[in-house]
């Protein structure tokens, strides 16, 4: 018995499924990648549409804020004439 390692070789023929499953996987994966891509655009058109939205309410909890120090000072100051 020889001590070579055996080399494996590839057959030419090639079945008429194989070529078909390979076919069809990778229009399988052509398909969701095509679908993958379609939502990321609509999360995108999401996210820029939100933008605005996102920056009104920033304002709107920083008025909110000066709002309650304001309220914060007037109460303070009714508490003190109360006191006189």
């Amino acid at each position: 018995m020889s001590t070579q390692p055996t080399r494996w070789r590839l057959d030419r023929q090639v079945s008429a499924a194989v070529l078909v499953t390979v076919f069809l996987q990778a229009a399988a994966a052509l398909l969701w990648a095509g679908k993958a891509a379609a939502r990321i655009d609509e999360m995108q058109r999401r996210l820029e549409a939100q933008a605005p939205v996102a920056e009104r309410l920033a304002r709107l909890e920083a008025q909110a804020e000066s709002a309650r120090q304001s309220l914060i000072r007037i109460e303070a100051r009714l508490e003190r004439g109360h006191e006189r």
